[in-house]
């Protein structure tokens, strides 16, 4: 068994005092023309924020409720790994990793963890309860610093099968995601698919989406009418975070690394973008919410690495590990959020993974596991009901 050892977040003061000092001296660029955000990060609420998270916003407070879970630290192939681990409460809990993506932390899925560790305290049944397991992706907050190249989405997943296997002891173990951790679930049930219990995602894309594999345009169906031009508007207009952060990510993390306004524009205008907030922001996500995932780039110093990721992967392309079909072998389960950056039609679902299960949700964007945590957390229940 690989060691792990307890880990309590505790941010320097003098890190707090110099967060405050550079907000105060932030420089705004000018703005006009932008009432909805169409140039990109809009000052007025850019400089808003700031200006709260300076004066308003207590790290301190969010710092307590992040340490009332069981955080652990451990090394795997060189690469520091955080990673919560909470015990399930009822009689046989299934083990799951859940795993985040960009430009997300492990604290976007906090909302769900105690609810599936322990169902009974939240109206559920104890019979669905499962042992918790959410780490931070490789070089995201706490896994950090990150000094290995070619860490990637298909490389974490054989980084979390020792993680589950050689650290926690786990024999098979079930897997959920969204972003990066949708991609991550999916090489688990491909590469790992008898060591997986299942997996359960809320974005489908082709494991090797860097060169292509998706669906074609016979693939929609009915109720999918405007499913591909979404797709289409996405990589179109919505895309040049990926082409940045896939080829010179150095580049922009000297600016987002020394700027927390920097940092609070390139993450708070996706959060806007990608949820489903009809483009007021806090309707999904309050101050308090952004300057917290903010804080933990901003104190991790890890929005280069994170950035990176990207990079590795467009620059370390995906290979199958077999060539049948389904690609995705382990029983499948999918949450459709319709405000998702992407919707892939479940026709192509049903040849690309072993579906069993397929949930149009009325509401929810991107970040599911903070927009919509009680749906997430049912459909999470009910497709591994089937599975213990």
């Amino acid at each position: 068994m690989t060691n792990r050892e307890r880990f309590t977040i505790a941010v320097p003061d003098a890190a707090l005092d110099d967060l405050r000092e550079r907000l105060k001296r932030t420089r705004f660029p000018r703005d006009f023309g932008n009432p909805h955000w169409e140039y990109g990060a809009q000052t007025d609420y850019i400089r808003e924020l700031v200006e709260y998270w300076r004066t308003q916003y207590d790290w301190r407070a969010h710092e307590r409720a992040m340490n009332s879970f069981s955080h652990y630290r451990t090394t795997i192939d060189d690469i520091p790994i955080h990673f919560i681990h909470e015990p399930g409460k009822g009689p046989r809990p299934m083990p799951l990793i859940l795993s985040h993506g960009w430009p997300w932390t492990f604290w976007d899925l906090h909302k769900v963890i105690r609810p599936l560790a322990d169902p009974a305290a939240f109206g559920g049944d104890p019979n669905d309860a499962f042992d918790v397991v959410v780490p931070s992706l490789p070089g995201y907050g706490f896994s950090t610093p990150l000094n290995k190249t070619g860490i990637n989405y298909w490389t974490t997943a054989d980084l979390w099968v020792k993680l589950m296997q050689d650290v926690l002891g786990y024999r098979k173990f079930a897997a959920e995601g969204g972003d990066w951790g949708a991609i991550i679930s999916a090489q688990l049930g491909h590469k790992y698919a008898d060591r997986v219990i299942g997996i359960h995602v809320h974005l489908l894309v082709s494991l090797g989406f860097f060169t292509g594999g998706g669906p074609t345009p016979e693939d929609y169906g009915p109720g999918e009418e405007g499913w591909l031009q979404r797709n289409r508007d996405f990589l179109e207009l919505e895309s040049g975070y990926m082409r940045e952060q896939s080829t010179k990510p150095q580049t922009i993390a000297h600016a987002i690394n020394d700027s927390p306004a920097g940092l609070a524009a390139w993450i708070v205008e996706k959060r806007r973008t990608w949820s489903d907030c009809g483009g007021d922001v806090e309707r999904r996500f309050s101050k308090d919410d952004l300057c917290t995932t903010l804080s933990l780039y901003w104190f991790t110093e890890s929005y280069g690495t994170s950035a990176r990721y990207y990079y590795e992967a467009a620059h370390n392309l995906w290979q199958p590990s077999h060539d049948r079909m389904p690609v995705v072998e382990a029983p499948t389960g999918v949450a459709v959020f319709l405000k998702e950056v992407m919707l892939m039609p479940r026709r192509w679902a049903e040849r690309y993974y072993n579906l069993k299960r397929w949930t149009v949700m009325p509401s929810g964007g991107h970040f599911a596991p903070m927009e919509e945590p009680e749906r997430l957390v049912e459909d999470i229940r009910a497709f591994f009901r089937t599975l213990r």
